[in-house]
């Protein structure tokens, strides 16, 4: 899981916020400790601490006093939220700088982006049969 050259506080709050965001870590569910995180990933306690941390200013975190941190109501929709427009920066931005460059319209785009679509599902599909 660890990547190298990435922050590794930045790679356990974003561990964190991959499960809250698929479901696994539901909202007012308690995190994993910082020294659960440390252990688990052999790092050292001070750096999961400063993902959780990140986790906390941001609102997706809150401490009970005595108990241990837990997720916030509205936190898996504020990360989507954050998520959605992430993606739009990261992935749309330059697909539709491109398709400019091709000289593809909308239209053009929107249709690709339904056959691709279309072809995912199929294979999905296809594996589910089996």
């Amino acid at each position: 899981m660890i990547e190298e050259g990435r922050p590794l506080f930045v790679q356990i709050a974003e561990s964190i916020e991959d499960a809250i965001v698929d479901g696994s870590l539901a909202e007012q569910a308690q995190a994993p400790s910082t020294n659960e995180l440390a252990a688990f990933h052999r790092i050292n306690p001070a750096t999961a601490a400063k993902g959780i941390a990140m986790l906390t200013d941001k609102g997706v975190l809150y401490k009970r006093r005595g108990i241990g941190m837990f997720v916030a109501d509205g936190a898996r929709e504020l990360l989507l939220t954050e998520r959605r427009a992430a993606f739009a920066d990261r992935y749309l931005d330059p697909l539709l700088a491109e398709a400019r460059t091709l000289g593809l319209g909308p239209d053009d785009v929107s249709r690709l982006l339904a056959e691709r679509a279309a072809a995912s599902i199929d294979i999905a599909t296809e594996g589910t049969q089996r």
